[in-house]
């Protein structure tokens, strides 16, 4: 699974891992998405990757 959002794009971000004692070492944020059940613009039914601020505004029609 594509770990991007549909409606906004969000990824994957890439930074440091920082310790105690100031080493570096690199790491990954994984946005939070979800498989969820959409209903597009002409009524059909499709299954999408959604992140959960996307779900939280409103910005996705879910079908019941």
């Amino acid at each position: 699974m594509s770990r991007k959002c549909e409606i906004c794009g969000k990824g994957q971000v890439s930074g440091n891992a920082v310790s105690h004692s100031n080493r570096h070492s690199r790491r990954k944020w994984n946005a939070n998405i979800q498989t969820v059940r959409v209903c597009d613009e002409n009524g059909t039914v499709r299954k999408a990757n959604v992140c959960t601020r996307c779900l939280r505004s409103g910005k996705v029609n879910r079908a019941n």
